[in-house]
Order: structure tokens, then sequence, then C-alpha cells
């Protein structure tokens, strides 16, 4: 019996998606509920798992293509067994196109780890992709890869114009390696980051207030207790968990940093969704802290490993990517020591952490050397005052230097 394997039923936010890549080929076997293609779409990863266990008959749709909700993606072969050695059909290219040798080397190219730019030279020269040694993150192959390969495959001669009475010969130019371009197109994600960056300069007034923040005493907390907190709830004591309880403090005080523009009006926010920016391989995220205000110090610190871990996975879900009153971004984890970051909209402010750094301060007529970060407020200045944001930052940084207010609500 053959079944159909079709794109899952995308979000109503989302329109399209886009095949990354495809994990079998046409003869392989496949169990039940195994993950056969990665889908992109502006937000996440989407797994494509099977719906029977068989032989994966024929691949409809090639990398690279553009699909909708209910598409057939591939046909499988109910209870049928894999044969060794088999030829696999081709991989189509587009949807209802016929099998060619291109795209059959397309797919090899691609489960070779070829970029785009080196599947098209790979294809035009002929080159078993297998034969390349890439250069690049985890053995992947470049277009400079496979121009080195045939260069030292079938190196050309150089030519010398011969020398005359009035001319002296030619230099011949140092051998150089290959300066070759790629052009690679954005991928959905980072596409959409770029569109959503440009919507917030092209639409709102962005103005950043810093400020500096003594860790001396969160230090002293995390040290005091690190070791009992992990062995109670199974996960470090880190950084982020008093940054989000010291904004939602803020916040609190503060709720037009909260709120929101549509049209006309100003959203203002009852709930306290904070958005924590994570960084993966495809582009930078935000998964969303839901009521982060009821949320304890473990539930936090629990919630961004699972959010980080997730992220680099690609099983971060729609929905947890969805919404957010306000933003943390911590660039200090890369040594970042001052930037002025982007307020993710439609929300209207987000605050930056940056490089923990000892330096000398003047504490009570005395230098004195402390652990110090500083961290930066920008925000929309149509409904946020610089008045407000300033005084965010001051609590941020009172709630930070002194943790016991957190505990108080003072």
């Amino acid at each position: 019996m053959t079944i159909e394997v079709r794109v899952p039923q995308l979000p109503e936010s989302v329109a399209d998606a886009t095949i990354v890549s495809w994990h079998k080929k046409p003869g392989d076997a496949v169990a039940r509920d195994e993950n056969l293609v990665d889908l992109e779409t502006d937000k996440v990863v989407l797994e494509v798992p099977a719906a029977a266990a068989g032989v994966l008959k024929e691949i409809k749709l090639g990398d690279g293509t553009t699909v909708t909700s209910g598409q057939v993606l591939a046909l499988i072969d109910e209870g049928a067994t894999a044969v060794p050695g088999a030829s696999a059909p081709a991989v189509m290219a587009a949807p209802g196109g016929p099998a060619t040798p291109a795209t059959a080397a397309v797919a090899a190219a691609t489960a070779a780890k070829l970029s785009p730019a080196a599947k098209r030279v790979v294809e035009e020269n002929k080159v078993d992709p297998k034969a390349v040694s890439g250069s690049g993150r985890d053995g992947r192959v470049s277009k400079s890869d496979v121009v080195n390969y045939l260069s030292a495959k079938d190196p050309a001669p150089a030519a010398v114009a011969p020398a005359s009475k009035t001319q002296a010969p030619a230099p011949v130019p140092a051998a150089r390696g290959a300066r070759a371009d790629q052009r690679v197109p954005m991928t959905r994600l980072r596409a959409r980051i770029a569109e959503r960056m440009v919507q917030a300069q092209s639409t709102q007034a962005l103005l950043t207030s810093f400020n500096e923040v003594d860790l001396t005493a969160i230090n002293e907390l995390r040290a005091r207790y690190k070791d009992k907190f992990e062995k109670q709830h199974g996960v470090k004591l880190g950084f982020m968990s008093f940054f989000t309880k010291a904004c939602v403090e803020a916040l609190k005080k503060f709720p037009t940093v909260n709120a929101s523009v549509e049209g006309n009006d100003i959203v203002y926010h009852e709930y306290f969704d904070v958005g924590v920016a994570v960084s993966t391989d495809r582009g930078l995220i935000v998964p969303v802290l839901r009521d982060a205000d009821l949320q304890s110090f473990a539930d936090i610190e629990k919630s961004i490993a699972n959010f980080a871990s997730r992220a680099r996975a690609g099983t971060i879900t729609m929905e947890e990517l969805t919404g957010g009153t306000f933003t943390i971004t911590n660039g200090g984890v890369f040594g970042s020591l001052l930037s002025t970051p982007i307020v993710n909209s439609p929300q209207s402010a987000i605050l930056g952490m940056h490089k923990i750094q000892e330096r000398p301060v003047a504490i009570d007529g005395q230098v004195v050397v402390r652990p110090m970060m500083y961290i930066a407020l920008t925000y929309d200045h149509r409904i946020i005052d610089g008045r407000e944001a300033v005084l965010f930052l001051v609590t941020v940084k009172q709630c930070l230097e002194d943790p016991a207010r957190m505990v108080l609500g003072v």
C-alpha cells in the first residue's frame, strides 16, 4: 500500500515553508515516526515524520522547494523491505516535474554536504562529490574546495608571452589560492530576522540609554548557594534568572516599557511575558518565558536551559516564539562590552546585557575593583520618555546590586 507523506498543517501565521534537507533517499527503509525531511518556516524548522514503516518509494519535491500545507512530499511503500544495492529512483526537482540526471546529482551533492554554489560546480564538471574534501564546518564542501580539487586534478599551464628585443619577458604571477565567491540565498529565518529589524528601525523612534551594574552581591549569592541550588533543582544558578526578575520588578513600576503600539492606541499588557534571545547556527530566535513574574529562579533557569538546547536542535515550537512583551538579550556571552540592541517589534523595549569585567570604581571615597557590567535599554521614544527609560534602568541596577529588593518587593 502506498502512503503519501504530506506537508503538515502550518500555523495560521505561516503561509508556506521551504524544504531544507531530506534525511532519506528513495529506496531507503524508513521506520514509523522517523524524521524524513526538514521544512523551514520564518521562525522554526519543522520535522516531517513517516506515517508508516516501509520503503521510501519516491521523493516528489527536492531541496529548496517552497511548499504549502497538505502538499505531497513523498510516497512510502508501506510494509515493503529495502533491497540492498537496489538502484533508487531519481528525486524530482519541482512539483509534477520529471526526474532528471541533474536533479539526481543535486540529491547526491546534498548528501555530501555541498554548499549551493559547490553543487553547481559539481554538476557542471561531473565531479564525484565524495572525492572532494570539505574545509567547512562538519566537513561542508564550498565552491572553492571544488575549484581547488579541479585545479589539482588538471592544472593548466601558465601562458607566457614570448620575449622580444623591445619587450622584457612578462612576469609570471605568484601562485595564489582560489578566490571564489559564494552566493547563497538567505534562510527563511535570516530573511525574517532582517525584515523584523528593518521594520523596527523604520517604524519606531528608537533611542538607547545606558547604566552600569556592580554584580558583587549576585556573585556572592551564586557562590554561596550554587551547589545547593543545583543539587536541589537540577539546574545551575546563572545570571539570567536574576536579570529576568529584576526586569519584571522594573516593568511593574514602569508599565509603559511593557506596552506596545497598535495604530493610535497604546496597549498596556498586564502580564509579563519575557523573551530571552538565544543564538543558534541559523540565527537569533527569541523564545518567551510566559508569566515570568510567577516563575521561581529555578523555573526560569530550567526554562532558559531547555529553550537553548531545543533552539539549537531546531525543535522549538511556533507557540514558544510567539508573543512576548519585553526582551532580554545577552551579548556578553560573546564578549560584547557595549551595544545598542534593536527592539523586537511590536514590543517597545529591550534590555541588553554585556560582558562582566573587573574595573576600578569609587565606593565611599575608596577605589576598589568590582565585577561591573554595562546594561543598555533600547526603547520606542514614541511612548516611553527618557525619564521612564532611565528610571527603569536604575530600578534594574538597584535590584541586582541589592537582590533582597526582589524578595521583599521594595
